[in-house]
């Protein structure tokens, strides 16, 4: 009965450690909501799995694309807006834009925040 009562507890402190360190950070400051979503998007980009999806279609595409990336309270990508590019073609635009709207950020935002990031990926 000892060692059930002991077992019980000791999962109920885990299941609640557990919850409390799964929780995203709420930023608020616009600085460290922008170098959080550049070092984010840095390492999407030089992921193992967008690497392979990029090489297995556009593996000839180089170049660099400006991008703004928009970021709404539950860390979500909210739009995904081409600004410049050398890169012309199309389709890996299309994956690049499908790509990222499908990311989650690690942190959340303030109620009623959103913000909108610029960033320079060179491929």
């Amino acid at each position: 009965m000892k060692i059930l009562k002991s077992t019980l507890v000791f999962a109920f402190f885990m299941l609640c450690t557990t919850s409390v360190f799964a929780q995203r950070p709420v930023l608020t400051d616009e600085e460290e909501v922008s170098t959080t979503v550049t070092k984010e998007i840095d390492d999407v980009f030089h992921g193992e799995d967008f690497l392979k999806k990029k090489n297995k279609k556009y593996a000839d595409v180089k170049g660099t694309m400006v991008i703004d990336i928009g970021v709404v309270q539950n860390g979500k990508v909210s739009s995904f807006f081409k600004v410049d590019s050398d890169i012309k073609n199309i389709d890996f635009i299309n994956f690049m834009s499908d790509y990222i709207l499908q990311h989650k950020f690690q942190f959340k935002l303030q109620k009623q925040q959103r913000y909108k990031i610029r960033y320079t990926a060179t491929f």
